[in-house]
């Protein structure tokens, strides 16, 4: 396409602000929660709504606080005193360890709390039951205690896979009120080293090894590096404990260090059957740090309280996962990541819920295993992302169809879901049966934004929904005005108001927490009235005149064609339309014509031949779907693509491809040796056909530097 074409017709009917993105998303049809499950929900009345309309805020939420146990009830549900750093049930003292284990005992001790699936099938099954946990999480604590040390207020660092441990430490570290904070298994020591330094942690708790693809990966190794790390930013670690993988069996290269270093089983021998009374805390007490992820720049720490997104985390666990006590449940997130803290670990637990937890990949050994897992434990909610329902539509598209398993009610969670990949979800992994909650929330945000409510609303794919209970949306432009529902324009997501589960600020930068968040829309820097105090999502949205919301993505992601703000997420729910088309990325490459273009990468189903005929018909249904201006300057079909441990897309790597620049760190992929494959074949065709690299400008580097850095 030339700069004329750009000018033509379809430019002047798609023509926007600056402050604007394009949308062409078509809507959807509704789909209908059965009447079974509409039965049995926790919400299914519709007064649901009423309760926590705008004229009840803050005291809507008293009806997710009651859902804990408190040591002493709270005088005042919001203290605006002090904006944004709002303060929830004020007064209020309880502790989280209490309410996630102890306060089931009496009704059900030998209830799974939490089931433990090996990646490898020749591995047991491990089942921790409520009473199990009390014992496990009190001996821990006692060592967290009298052997590290530690005391209410101080951080820990957990760098620890998908094991019973991790769980087990965050609750006894929310025992005796030790801040934790997680980093996820997949990142490498250094960017666990610097989370230690920022969070000033003098103990690091890790893993000799773990599975991954069947492979037993060397995960201690990453000790030394963070520990190393650390200093050199001034932050001494004085212990490092190790758990092992296979107990008695250390199986990394790398030797314990003396004095520093200590097996968890060693030391743990000397707490066995010690009990720790849980610490009365402060409602707005500090429950954990979980660092946002991102790979450049100094980590921003979230600090989420304990009353607050406790709360939060519970009640949207009862309303919008459907979890009763008797259900069988599986998140299939990382704890590394806020999925995990809030819908795998908080949310259930505190509900004296069953959570499945499982160490490896879905695919492991073939792509049948998440089904199986699902058959064998009678898993009937099921949690997942996008990344991975694209990934096992793409390698085992039929084989749901293969298992007896029945799940009443399944999430999507992480990134906006594109409509073809929500109804193969919905059609063959829950077989008509299952009510689907699209769900948008951030680490910032704590638990649920936006979604539906199961048993009472229907369910739209590719949209999240309407605002979740309690949460009062708006979209602004780029000027601060309200872009109005039904206008087929969109903006900025913002929310008015504030929600418990909301994070608190960042931690040892409240500057940034402000800056990030909050400066943006602030409409009276000396206001205390919430009002004036809108948090700003960085996501992009647009509202259908039903109320239902559609995100586009991270505002940084958003491609600017010829003056058109065109999202990520829309080029790239239109590639996955071809029926070969396995998984898309949408990335800008610099153009001197336009401005920028866009380019797409392509990997395919298998058994499916590339060539140019696939090639044509992504770019001609980009064309239909969206229009000429989107249509892309090239399309890469690809083996595979860049990703991280976790399964995003790094759509920043193959950017820095598509314009002859640095792709930047690659060390915390699943697959780096994908991407100079990927490198070697983009240049090489780019160089054939004359276009060869530029210069780029200081605002171009900028924005390629930005691109997808939210992943």
């Amino acid at each position: 396409m030339t700069a004329d074409d750009a000018q033509g017709p379809e430019a002047e009917e798609l023509e926007v602000s600056e402050a604007q993105i394009a949308v062409h998303w078509k809507e959807e049809e509704f789909y209908y929660p059965p009447p079974r499950f509409i039965g049995q929900a926790n919400a299914s009345d519709p007064a649901i709504r009423e309760r926590f309309t705008e004229d009840k805020f803050p005291e809507c939420f008293k009806e997710y606080a009651d859902l804990l146990t408190w040591d002493e009830y709270w005088h005042t549900t919001l203290d605006t005193s002090n904006p944004p750093f709002w303060r929830w049930f004020v007064g209020g003292r309880l502790n989280a360890s209490f309410n996630c284990v102890d306060r089931h005992l009496r009704t059900r001790p030998n209830q799974g709390a939490l089931i433990w699936v090996p990646e490898l099938e020749s591995d047991e099954t491990v089942v921790v039951t409520y009473r199990d946990l009390y014992r496990r999480v009190n001996e821990t604590a006692a060592m967290l205690r009298d052997f590290c040390g530690l005391k209410t207020g101080d951080r820990v660092t957990l760098h620890m896979p998908m094991v019973p441990e991790l769980p087990i430490l965050m609750l006894a570290c929310a025992r005796l009120g030790v801040i934790h904070s997680q980093v996820f298994a997949g990142f490498s020591g250094a960017a666990c080293g610097g989370r230690i330094s920022d969070s000033q942690s003098r103990v690091l708790i890790t893993m000799d090894g773990y599975y991954r693809n069947g492979d037993l990966l060397d995960h201690r190794v990453k000790a030394d590096e963070a520990v190393a790390r650390a200093k050199e930013e001034g932050q001494e670690v004085d212990k490092v404990l190790v758990y092992q993988r296979h107990p008695g069996r250390y199986t990394s290269k790398n030797p314990m260090v003396a004095g520093r270093d200590f097996f968890v089983d060693e030391v743990m021998a000397s707490y066995e059957g010690q009990l720790v009374d849980p610490v009365s805390l402060p409602a707005e007490a500090p429950l954990f740090i979980m660092y946002s992820s991102g790979t450049t720049g100094r980590p921003k720490g979230c600090q989420h309280s304990i009353g607050g997104y406790l709360s939060y985390v519970t009640g949207t666990s009862k309303y919008y996962q459907d979890i009763h006590p008797e259900d069988t449940y599986w998140c299939a997130a990382d704890i590394g990541w806020i999925t995990g803290h809030s819908y795998i670990v908080y949310g259930p637990l505190s509900l004296g819920t069953t959570s499945v937890m499982y160490e490896g990949v879905p695919t492991y050994p073939d792509p049948g295993r998440a089904w199986r897992i699902a058959e064998r434990l009678g898993v009937n909610i099921f949690h997942t992302a996008p990344t991975t329902i694209r990934m096992l539509r793409k390698v085992g598209s039929d084989e749901p169809t293969k298992y007896d398993y029945h799940f009443k009610h399944m999430t999507t969670v992480g990134e906006p879901i594109e409509p073809d990949v929500w109804r193969w979800y919905y059609d063959v992994v829950g077989k008509g049966e299952a009510v689907i909650v699209d769900t948008w929330w951030q680490t910032e945000t704590g638990g649920f934004m936006g979604s539906t409510l199961p048993g009472l609303e229907p369910m739209k794919p590719g949209s999240c929904g309407p605002a979740a209970l309690g949460i009062y949306p708006v979209i602004y432009d780029e000027d601060g005005e309200e872009v109005p529902r039904g206008s087929g324009r969109a903006g900025n997501i913002c929310i008015r108001n504030p929600w418990p589960g909301g994070f608190q600020t960042v931690w040892g930068d409240p500057d940034r927490f402000v800056k990030t968040y909050y400066e943006k829309y602030n409409k009276d820097p000396e206001s205390t009235d919430w009002r004036d105090w809108p948090y700003f999502a960085n996501d992009g949205a647009t509202q259908a005149p039903d109320g239902y919301f559609r995100i586009l993505g991270r505002v940084d992601d958003v491609i600017n064609v010829a003056g058109h703000r065109l999202g990520t997420k829309e080029l790239e729910s239109a590639s996955v339309l071809v029926e070969e088309v396995a998984e898309a990325a949408a990335v800008p490459v610099m153009d001197e014509l336009r401005g920028r273009a866009v380019e797409m990468y392509i990997s395919l189903k298998p058994g499916v031949v590339a060539g140019p005929d696939v090639e044509e018909k992504i770019a001609k249904v980009i064309e239909n779907e969206i229009g000429k201006v989107a249509r892309p300057k090239n399309v890469w079909i690809v083996p595979d693509m860049p990703k991280t441990r976790s399964g995003k897309i790094m759509r920043r790597v193959i950017a820095g491809i598509s314009n002859f620049t640095d792709v930047g760190d690659i060390t915390t992929l699943a697959n780096p040796e994908v991407v100079e494959e990927i490198r070697v074949q983009v240049q090489k065709a780019k160089e054939a056909r004359g276009e060869v690299p530029r210069t780029l400008s200081e605002r171009e580097e900028e924005e390629l530097e930005a691109f997808g850095q939210a992943e």
